[in-house]
């Protein structure tokens, strides 16, 4: 679902944390507030600009946004005539899209380029002078992780070994031992985000593994586009409440464990294997699906 993300402030002379005014500069607009937490957002109203202004709150440290890669952002768009919220990402799920000005949009991809993980942006643009949203907007944009980022835990011999290619994707390696009879849930990268919550939708990407091959039957990496599921849509995901989002969790799941929407003949009386990187976490009434 396609989100309008657009507004506010530009010009290298303009500083967010306050500056006096003239006809001849862009109007101020300061963007308070902690990474990962809702801006909080002051500028006078009606807001007057005449052409689409973007600038960095503050940087990202992370990696750079990639053409054609996959993003993740989190976002709050406010009508600007009086600073109402028209829509708005942090008390739900965010939003997984492409790089690419086809999937984005001509503004929001501008904004997007060349940023890094970790950036909040904050941009202004004049009302369209059509449609139904016939107003100046101002939005603010979190440039979110779209693979974990947690502390890496020793792993377990018993287990299958995970290797990472390059953009983040998993693949694993079954060791020469029998598998769990129990469902193991084993952290390999620890996170210190918000904890998952019992009936939360989380962003994930994720791979499904058979242990006797170590074959991936179902992920998100093929396009590595993050996704978003209720906990109770696979049965088995329930069992990640209580870890970290930017933790990176390998659930192995015996054939006695039942596995709801997964279920399937060709994988009937097989151990699964998920490897899941946990990307954020939120109520469900938000959940949608990325891609």
């Amino acid at each position: 679902m396609r989100r309008q993300v657009v507004a506010c402030l530009a010009a290298a002379m303009l500083l967010l944390t306050g500056c006096v005014s003239s006809p001849d500069e862009p109007p101020e607009v300061v963007v308070s507030g902690n990474p990962g937490e809702k801006p909080t957002v002051t500028y006078r109203t009606p807001l007057a600009v005449s052409e689409t202004l973007t600038q960095e709150v503050w940087p990202g440290t992370g990696p750079e946004l990639v053409e054609g890669s996959p993003v993740l952002v989190d976002f709050w768009l406010e009508n600007a005539t009086d600073a109402s919220v028209v829509t708005e990402s942090y008390s739900s799920n965010p939003t997984p899209r492409v790089l690419t000005a086809e999937d984005l949009g001509k503004d929001l991809y501008e904004m997007l380029r060349g940023q890094r993980v970790g950036a909040r942006l904050v941009q202004m643009s004049p009302a369209p002078g059509s449609g139904s949203a016939n107003y100046p907007t101002v939005t603010v944009i979190d440039v979110l992780n779209t693979r974990a980022d947690g502390e890496p835990v020793p792993p377990r011999e018993d287990l299958p070994a995970v290797t990472l290619a390059e953009n983040g994707a998993p693949s694993i390696t079954p060791p020469a031992v029998d598998p769990p009879t129990d469902l193991v849930i084993q952290p390999l990268l620890r996170g210190m985000g918000q904890q998952v919550a019992a009936g939360d939708s989380i962003t994930v990407q994720y791979t499904g593994f058979a242990w006797s091959t170590g074959e991936g039957f179902d992920g998100t990496w093929e396009n590595g586009v993050p996704a978003i599921f209720p906990l109770e849509s696979v049965a088995v995901w329930s069992e990640l409440v209580e870890q970290p989002v930017g933790s990176q969790v390998m659930l192995v799941v015996p054939p006695t464990y039942p596995m709801g929407a997964t279920d399937s003949e060709e994988l009937a009386g097989q151990t699964i294997v998920f490897v899941i990187d946990i990307l954020a976490t939120g109520p469900a009434s938000g959940a949608g699906t990325g891609g």
